[in-house]
C-alpha cells in the first residue's frame, strides 16, 4: 500500500469543524473508549492502539491501550506526530507492513520510529453522522507485521462502535455505558464530570436547566461556563474530596451554578464517583430547589439509574454501609455468584458466599480478610488477588482494589471494592512455574515415561483440572500407547486411564491422525456424530465429571511424538490462551523425547562400531598378515618377472600395507579408549619432542614452518604416544594445506597446564562439523569433496591420546583460512594415564 497524505482533506474546514464537535463529544465516552482500543490491541494482537481526533493542526489521543505513561498528556501532538492522519486522508483504511522499509522517506524516518520504538501500524477512520472523517482508531506495532484483509476488517468492525461520534442530540451521552437513550430519557439535568473538572456527559434537561448546550459545555472544565459554587467556595475542594472519598450510594449537596443568562440558580445535585477501566467519574443529577416538591419522588428514579449504571461496568463493584452491611452488588459479581438475575442483596451476605471467596493458595478467605473489610476498618487495597471456587462453575481469579467512603469531616460512610478479572493473566503467569516443573521433571528422568506423572502433576496444578494423560508413539510399531496418567482423585480403575487410542476416532485420536490441537467444550455434545468407541469414551469421561477437553500434539519439528490430553469437570474459557500454554509443554516434552532417541541412535551406533573393531581385530588382521607375508615373496622373487607382473606385485604390496595401517590404527584407538593400552609414563622434555616432529615434517614438505618454543618444557607422558600425536596433527596440516601455505607452532606454559598449538592456512573445517572431526571414521564435506585420501582416524587416535594424558583438545577457526588445533596437557598426571 502506498502512503500518501492529502493535505486538502486534512486541512478541509468543513471536516475540521465536525473533528472539533467529535473532540467535544468524545470526552462522554470516557468509560469505553480505552476499552474499544484495548480491544483492538487483543484482537489484532498488537501491543498498543490509539483513538484519535484529527483537527487541521492537532491529532487528539481520547483513548488509548499501551502507550507509555504520560503519552500525550498535555494535549493534541501536532499532525507530524501522527499516523492516523493517513486513513484521514484516504477516507479508508491505511496500513504499512515495516515502516524502516518502505519506499517514502516521510514513513522511514517517521517520529513515532524513535519516539515509540513503531515499525507497523493499520489505522482506519472514525467518521461522523455526515460522513466526514473526524479520528481515526489505529493498531500499533514495534515490530514488522503482515496485515491481512481480516486485521482491516477487524479493525473496521470495531471503529463502527464508535459511531456516531457526533451530533448535538448526543452530545450528552455516556456511551461507554450504553445509556444514551436513557439518559435522554430522563427528565432530570444529568452532569457528569472527570477528575480534572472536565464535564463528559450533560443531558437536554441539563441544557433546558442551567440555559447552556452540550457544545458549550462538554470538553471544557466546569468553571468555564457553570461555575457551580459550594459553600461559598468554587467546586474544586469538593470536587477533590468527592474523587477521594468515591462515593456509590448518592450524596445530596445543595449548591449554586451559573445560568446561561448569568443569574445564579440554586440546585440540590445528587452525586455519586462511578469507577470504571477507564476511570472515575463524577455523576450528579441536579434538581431546581425552586421544585423542591420533586425531590423525593426522584430520589428512588436515581438510585434507579445508578444501580444500571453500574450494572453496564465489566467489572465487579461491591460497596457496604457504615455499619458494614453489604447494599450494592452490581450484575458483574451477581453473575460471578450465579445471581444473574436476582438483583436483591441477601440480607446475609456474608454467609451466602461462605467457602466461595479463596486466598491465591486456594484456603478459604474469611469475610473480615476480603478487600471490602479490610477497606472499611480503613485499609486501602491495591489488586490483591480473590479467587472465586463455585460449585459447577469455572474457578476464576479477580484483582481487588478497595478503599474507605469518608465523609467531610473524616466519619466513616462505607467502603467500596471494584473486581478485575485476572484469570487468564495469572494462568499464563502460573505456566512459568509449570515449564520449570517440567523441566525438573524431565532433567531427573531416565525417560518420558518416568517424567510421566510428575508432568501431569504440574499441568493438573497449573490448570486446577483434574486429570491429564500423554501418549507417546512407539518406535517400533508406529502405534499410540499410554505413557503416564495423573489424577487428583487417584485411579478408581474405572477404565478412565490406560485406555488405548483408536486412529482417527475420540480426542487424543483425533490430534493423532490431524496432528492439530482439538478443544472440545462439552463432551456431550461437541463431537459431532460419534463412532460407538468415542461413545463409550463420553459416558466414561461423563460419569467421572468431565465435560471439558483440550489435547495437543507432541511434535518433532514435522514428526508426531504423542498426544497430551487434559480433562477439565466445568465449563472453560480462554480457549486460545490454554492451547498455547499446553503446547509449550508438549514442545518440552517433544525436545526431551527427540534427544532421547538421538542418545538412543548414537549408543547403537557407537555399538556397530564396535563391532566392526571386533570383527577387525579377530576376522581380518590374521589374513591380512598372510597377504603382507605372501606379497613380500613375490617380491623377492619378482626379477623373474616381467615388468607389468611386477608392477601388478609392487601395488599388492603397498595396499597391503596401507590395509595394514589403517586395521593397525583402529586397534589402536580402540585399545586406548578403552584403556587396554598401556603408557609408559615418564618425565619428558615436550619441546623437545615437538621440535624433533616439526623437524621431521618439514624436511618432506614444501610448506614454510614456523615455531615459538620456550628452551623446554618438563611434563608427564609417554614420549612415544606424544610424538605420534604431533607426527598425526602435522601429517594433517602438511596434507589439508596446498603448497606455498604455512604452518605455525607454539608451546605456552599457562599455570598448571602446557598447551601446544598447531594453525595452518589450509581448507579448514565447517563450522558445522567441527564437534564431529573427533568421531572415529569422520571425514569432513569438504575433505571428501576434493578427493583428499584419509580414513577419519587420524584425529579419533589423538583425542584418545590426549584424554589418556589427561588433557583435552580442541579445534578452531584460523582466521582467514586454515584451522588451530589446541592440546592442553596437565604438567603431573594424578594417577597415571586415564581410563
Amino acid at each position: 500500500m502506498t502512503l500518501t497524505l492529502d493535505e486538502v482533506v486534512l486541512r478541509d474546514p468543513v471536516r475540521s469543524a465536525a473533528a472539533g464537535a467529535a473532540r467535544q463529544a468524545m470526552p462522554g465516552r470516557l468509560l469505553q473508549i480505552d476499552t474499544v482500543a484495548r480491544l483492538a490491541a487483543s484482537l489484532l494482537n498488537v501491543p498498543m492502539a490509539t483513538v484519535t481526533v484529527i483537527d487541521d493542526r492537532h491529532e487528539f489521543v481520547v483513548g488509548s491501550h499501551g502507550l507509555p505513561y504520560g503519552w500525550a498528556a498535555n494535549g493534541g501532538l501536532p499532525l507530524s506526530s501522527a499516523v492516523s492522519t493517513y486513513a484521514i486522508s484516504r477516507n479508508g483504511p491505511a496500513s504499512c507492513a515495516d515502516m524502516l522499509v518502505e519506499d517514502s522517506a516521510a514513513v522511514r524516518d517517521h517520529p513515532l520510529v524513535e519516539r515509540l520504538a513503531l515499525r507497523a501500524f493499520a489505522t482506519v477512520p472514525l467518521c461522523d453522522e455526515t460522513g466526514q472523517p473526524v479520528g481515526a482508531l489505529t493498531a500499533l506495532h514495534t515490530e514488522p507485521r503482515q496485515w491481512t484483509a481480516k486485521h482491516i476488517r477487524t479493525l473496521i468492525d470495531i471503529a463502527e462502535l464508535l459511531r456516531p461520534v457526533t451530533g448535538t442530540d448526543r452530545l450528552g451521552c455516556v456511551v461507554g455505558l450504553d445509556s444514551a437513550a436513557l439518559l435522554d430519557s430522563v427528565q432530570e439535568a444529568f452532569l457528569a464530570v472527570d477528575p480534572r473538572g472536565i464535564v463528559v456527559g450533560f443531558n437536554a434537561a441539563a441544557q433546558r436547566l442551567l440555559g447552556h448546550t452540550a457544545v458549550q459545555v462538554c470538553g471544557r472544565h466546569v468553571d468555564d461556563s457553570l461555575l457551580p459554587v459550594y459553600g461559598g467556595q468554587p467546586i474544586g475542594l469538593a470536587l477533590s474530596r468527592l474523587f477521594e472519598a468515591a462515593p456509590h450510594r448518592p450524596v445530596v449537596r445543595d449548591l449554586t451554578m451559573r445560568h446561561r443568562d448569568g443569574h445564579r440558580l440554586p440546585v440540590r445535585v445528587s452525586l455519586a464517583v462511578v469507577a470504571s477501566a477507564g476511570g472515575s467519574v463524577a455523576c450528579a443529577f441536579l434538581t431546581d430547589l425552586s421544585r423542591q416538591e420533586a425531590a423525593e419522588r426522584l430520589a428512588d428514579r436515581h438510585s434507579r439509574f445508578m444501580d444500571a449504571l453500574l450494572d453496564s461496568l465489566s467489572v465487579g463493584v461491591v460497596a457496604c454501609d457504615e455499619s458494614g452491611r453489604v447494599v450494592l452488588l452490581n450484575r458483574a459479581l451477581r453473575e460471578v455468584r450465579g445471581w444473574a438475575d436476582v438483583r436483591a442483596v441477601p440480607v446475609d451476605y456474608p454467609a451466602s458466599i461462605n467457602g466461595i471467596l479463596r486466598h491465591p493458595d486456594l484456603q478459604t478467605m474469611q469475610w473480615q480478610q476480603t478487600p471490602l473489610m479490610r477497606a472499611f476498618h480503613g485499609e486501602r487495597v491495591d489488586a490483591a488477588d480473590v479467587v472465586t471456587v463455585v460449585p459447577g462453575h469455572r474457578t476464576r481469579r479477580f484483582a481487588t482494589t478497595a478503599q474507605p467512603i469518608l465523609d467531610e469531616d473524616g466519619s466513616r460512610l462505607g467502603a467500596v471494592a471494584v473486581a478485575h478479572e485476572v484469570t487468564a493473566v495469572r494462568r499464563a503467569e502460573s505456566f512459568r512455574e509449570c515449564h520449570r516443573q517440567v523441566e525438573h521433571a524431565l532433567r531427573t528422568a531416565a525417560s518420558a515415561t518416568e517424567a510421566a506423572p510428575e508432568i501431569l502433576r504440574a499441568v493438573t496444578g497449573t490448570l486446577g483440572w483434574p486429570c491429564a494423560e500423554l501418549f507417546l508413539v512407539d518406535d517400533t510399531t508406529g502405534m499410540l500407547h499410554p505413557s503416564g496418567h495423573h489424577s487428583v482423585t487417584g485411579d478408581p480403575g474405572d477404565g478412565f486411564f490406560a485406555h488405548q487410542p483408536i486412529r482417527g476416532q475420540g480426542v487424543t485420536g483425533r490430534v493423532w491422525q490431524t496432528g492439530q490441537p482439538l478443544w472440545v467444550a462439552d463432551i456431550a455434545t461437541d463431537l459431532p456424530q460419534p463412532t460407538a468407541y468415542e461413545r463409550e469414551r463420553i459416558q466414561v469421561c461423563l460419569s467421572r465429571g468431565i465435560h471439558t477437553i483440550l489435547a495437543v500434539p507432541v511434535r518433532d519439528g514435522g514428526t508426531l511424538l504423542g498426544v497430551l490430553t487434559c480433562y477439565a469437570g466445568t465449563p472453560e474459557h480462554h480457549e486460545d490462551l490454554l492451547t498455547v500454554l499446553l503446547d509449550g509443554v508438549a514442545a518440552q516434552i517433544g525436545v526431551y523425547v527427540a534427544l532421547r532417541r538421538a542418545e538412543q541412535y548414537a549408543r547403537h551406533l557407537s555399538r556397530s562400531q564396535n563391532d566392526f573393531i571386533a570383527l577387525v581385530g579377530h576376522e581380518v588382521r590374521t589374513p591380512l598378515a598372510a597377504l603382507a607375508g605372501n606379497a613380500g615373496l613375490l617380491a623377492e622373487d619378482a626379477s623373474a618377472l616381467d615388468p607389468d607382473h611386477q608392477h601388478m606385485i609392487e601395488v599388492i604390496g603397498r595396499s597391503t600395507a596401507t590395509l595394514q595401517r589403517i586395521v593397525d590404527t583402529l586397534l589402536d584407538v580402540a585399545g586406548i579408549e578403552s584403556g587396554q593400552t598401556s603408557f609408559t609414563v615418564e618425565a619428558v622434555d615436550l619441546v623437545s619432542i615437538v621440535r624433533d616432529a616439526v623437524a621431521a615434517a618439514e624436511a618432506t614438505s614444501t610448506l614454510t614452518f614456523s615455531t615459538d618454543l620456550p628452551h623446554h618444557t618438563v611434563v608427564d607422558g609417554d614420549p612415544v604416544r606424544l610424538r605420534q600425536v604431533l607426527d598425526g596433527l602435522l601429517a594433517n596440516a602438511v596434507t589439508y594445506t596446498a603448497a606455498g601455505g604455512h604452518v605455525a607452532v607454539s608451546v605456552q606454559t599457562t599455570g598448571d597446564t602446557v598447551q601446544v598449538q598447531v594453525a595452518d592456512t589450509g581448507i579448514g573445517i565447517v563450522a558445522a562439523e567441527r564437534d564431529r572431526v573427533l568421531d572415529r571414521f569422520f571425514r569432513g564435506e569438504n575433505v571428501r569433496h576434493q578427493g583428499i585420501p584419509g580414513n577419519g582416524l587420524g584425529l579419533s587416535l589423538a583425542s584418545a591420546v590426549i584424554r589418556r594424558h589427561h588433557g583435552t583438545i580442541r579445534i578452531d577457526d584460523n582466521q582467514p583460512h586454515g584451522v588451530i588445533v589446541r592440546l592442553c596437557l596437565p604438567y603431573h598426571q594424578p594417577d597415571g594415564p586415564a581410563s
